[in-house]
């Protein structure tokens, strides 16, 4: 039976763990113009879908404290929901191992000698992993457990091409097989619903992670979001103006329109689906996505999350514990 993250770090740890979202002050290669397009462009601005926080828009933020200040801060934002005392320190925003190694290296090293934090966990991009990371890595794992959470979406080129991914399928593979061979735990980031593509898309990308070798070690599954502010809005906005005749397209059919938003009950048989094709031994970070409420377009539907996450339940009780 497949295992939800806090049923694995129950079990591990005996009592319950809480991430706080923190802030590494890191941006991305694709937003500061370091990667050059096939026609020489420079990629600025992120992932289409991104917001201006970087997917960190819960994320504490970087302050003049220094980050034992960040951390304490992050613990108040969830002090009402939790009496949990330890913690994993996840840096959420932008990627998380593209900087000045030696900062980045000070700042971790800190981090994860703190008594209350029990496991390191850094978003970031297969393109900034390098021999200097690794080492890091390898490092740090020495004290606790590092979890790298890499931003991967899809496996399908044209989808990452959209939105501005800005490294290919190989990229990923190189990094994914070089991580796992220096001990380091690692977690996969996949978008259901990325403008275009089918079922059978997003299905092709499960199945994929599937079947890598080392297994895969978690992964985290949630819907496509609109977010005012980002690029992916301005297109979804520029869609709308067109008024489609048909925007309702059958999830198991061809994606003819740029977007379709599916409906709970489809988004939440279609996560049951893709947990199924897993690994008993993956392990299941997060199954749905929660925009911030006053940024969030579309789907809607995804602010009452627990209803959401009851749907959930309900439909991968046969196969989740």
């Amino acid at each position: 039976m497949h295992q939800k993250l806090s049923t694995y770090l129950k079990n591990k740890y005996g009592e319950k763990i809480y991430r706080l979202s923190l802030s590494s002050g890191c941006t991305c290669p694709n937003r500061d113009g370091s990667i050059l397009v096939s026609d020489g462009t420079p990629l600025t601005g992120g992932c289409t879908f991104c917001s201006e926080g970087g997917s960190g828009d819960f994320a504490a933020q970087v302050t003049a404290g220094g980050i034992d200040k960040q951390i304490e801060d992050a613990k108040k934002l969830i002090s009402a929901k939790t009496d949990a005392k330890h913690f994993i320190a996840y840096f959420q925003s932008f990627s998380n191992t593209y900087g000045d190694i030696n900062r980045l290296k000070e700042l971790y090293t800190k981090v994860i000698n703190r008594d209350d934090i029990v496991i390191l966990s850094l978003g970031t991009r297969p393109d900034c992993i390098d021999s200097d990371v690794l080492s890091m890595l390898k490092e740090l794992n020495q004290i606790k457990p590092v979890w790298i959470e890499l931003g991967l979406q899809t496996i399908h080129e044209e989808s990452a091409r959209r939105f501005h991914r800005g490294y290919d399928l190989k990229v990923f593979e190189k990094a994914y097989k070089e991580l796992k061979e220096a001990g380091i735990t690692v977690v996969v980031h996949v978008i259901l619903g990325l403008p275009y593509e089918t079922k059978e898309d997003m299905l092709e990308t499960v199945k994929y992670l599937a079947s890598l070798d080392p297994a895969l070690d978690g992964i985290k599954l949630q819907n496509l979001q609109i977010l005012k502010g980002t690029a992916m809005y301005q297109d979804y906005l520029r869609w709308k103006e067109k008024a489609p005749s048909e925007q309702s397209i059958d999830i198991k059919g061809e994606a003819t329109e740029e977007f379709f938003f599916m409906d709970m009950e489809e988004y939440t048989d279609l996560v049951a689906e893709c947990i199924a094709l897993l690994p008993e031994a993956t392990v299941i970070h997060r199954m749905t996505g929660d925009g911030p409420r006053k940024l969030l377009v579309e789907p809607l539907w995804t602010l009452d999350k627990k209803r959401v996450l009851n749907t959930l339940t309900r439909k991968c009780k046969e196969i989740l514990q």
